[in-house]
């Protein structure tokens, strides 16, 4: 079995599949690990650095890609639609294909994958079950989009965040409210509270109460009922516009008193929920900030402008698409350990394994034997 870690060719992603200190494992379960020169170089990860550990170098992207039994990627082509076009060429029907795929809204790039005869596993899809915790990329890159965002925030403040008593007086701390308490709202959380932000934080579930308040932050309840908060996974469920329109208000207040907001609200294959209108915004005092971690899918904020930053009547709008690439190093470890994990789940005997009996594998194989097999897709496919 030979694995294959191309370089990505997604504008601005700078993580790498696998790093060094993750092929260990996997070449003591049977696999050859090949790499694209300079792959890992972007993440801070020499060529080098893999040899040493046990991976050979390709001659060239094609040499790798006509070698590999079994590609590893960050963004397989559903994730990157554009450049990813030009890999279509290389792959062979019998390969497996492993990465992001984003299969709940790139159903056609992922459609033509299966139509080359590639088996497509999407790491999106790991279920949100014990066993498959050291498997969960959305829940690792979550947590760095988390931290990287109040740390953006307070690169834009015009003011600390911490209460500080000096000889020039008293300083007020920074108020900043966290919309969404799933991994990157709760990330969020801790990283301000630890800068000494005085933090509140929303979320339609319940039950994330305990663990908002575990962190030092107030829970805000808007008196609002909802139903359905959150489906088996633990991800939130959307609602009806009747619940958005009266969230959008009973939220515009809290987000004009606060300093910073940091929007993390999103549902699995749907467009963000909007939730703090440009009325909001405009009451918010001047020099104030917003990051819209949801801009990726269209924003939880009315003013988020997706991959762009841009002062909207004196307030900073922040919409970045994919904070996790502006760390690379920690993501790309993260990720690599997440998907190291995966793929020594499939090993059976030093060749993949596809046991669709396998809750984690069969939850995550999007497309095997020339076609569309995972039932959510296909629906998605029927629906277009």
């Amino acid at each position: 079995m030979i694995a294959g870690i191309p370089a990505e060719t997604f504008a601005g992603e700078l993580r790498v599949a696998l790093v060094p200190e993750a092929l260990p494992p996997l070449i003591k379960a049977g696999v050859e690990v090949i790499l694209e020169p300079g792959a890992g170089s972007p993440a801070g990860f020499p060529d080098a650095a893999y040899k040493d550990k046990g991976a050979t170098l390709a001659a060239s992207r094609q040499d790798l890609f006509a070698a590999a039994d079994l590609l590893l990627q960050v963004r397989t082509y559903g994730a990157n639609p554009n450049a990813g076009r030009a890999d279509l060429h290389l792959l062979r029907g019998e390969q497996f294909l492993i990465g992001m795929c984003d299969p709940l809204t790139a159903v056609e790039e992922n459609r033509e994958l299966a139509g080359m005869g590639v088996t497509l596993l999407a790491l999106e899809l790991v279920p949100r079950i014990t066993r498959a915790q050291s498997m969960d990329v959305l829940s690792a890159m979550a947590t760095l989009a988390g931290y990287k965002a109040v740390l953006m925030a307070a690169a834009e403040l015009p003011r600390i965040f911490p209460l500080m008593m000096t000889a020039a007086g008293t300083l007020t701390p920074a108020r900043v409210l966290v919309i969404g308490a799933g991994v990157a709202g709760l990330q969020a959380i801790a990283t301000a509270r630890r800068l000494g932000a005085v933090v509140q934080a929303y979320d339609l579930r319940p039950a994330v109460k305990e663990q908002v308040e575990s962190l030092g932050a107030r829970f805000v309840d808007l008196g609002l009922e909802s139903g359905d908060s959150e489906d088996a996974g633990g991800y939130a469920v959307a609602q009806g516009e009747d619940f958005y329109r009266r969230q959008r208000e009973a939220l515009g207040k809290l987000v004009a008193d606060s300093d910073v907001v940091i929007a993390t609200a999103a549902v699995p294959g749907k467009p963000a929920p909007l939730l703090i209108t440009a009325e909001a915004t405009n009451n918010m005092v001047p020099g104030s900030v917003v990051v819209d971690l949801a801009a990726e899918r269209g924003g939880n904020c009315e003013a988020t402008r997706p991959g762009e930053r841009f002062v909207h009547n004196g307030v900073v709008i922040q919409g970045p698409t994919n904070l996790p690439a502006t760390v690379p190093y920690h993501a790309s470890q993260m990720f690599a350990h997440n998907l190291s994990a995966f793929v020594q789940h499939l090993l059976k005997e030093g060749q993949l394994s596809v046991d669709e009996e396998d809750e984690i594998t069969a939850g995550t194989l999007v497309a095997r034997d020339g076609k569309l097999v995972h039932p959510l897709v296909i629906q998605l496919a029927k629906d277009e």
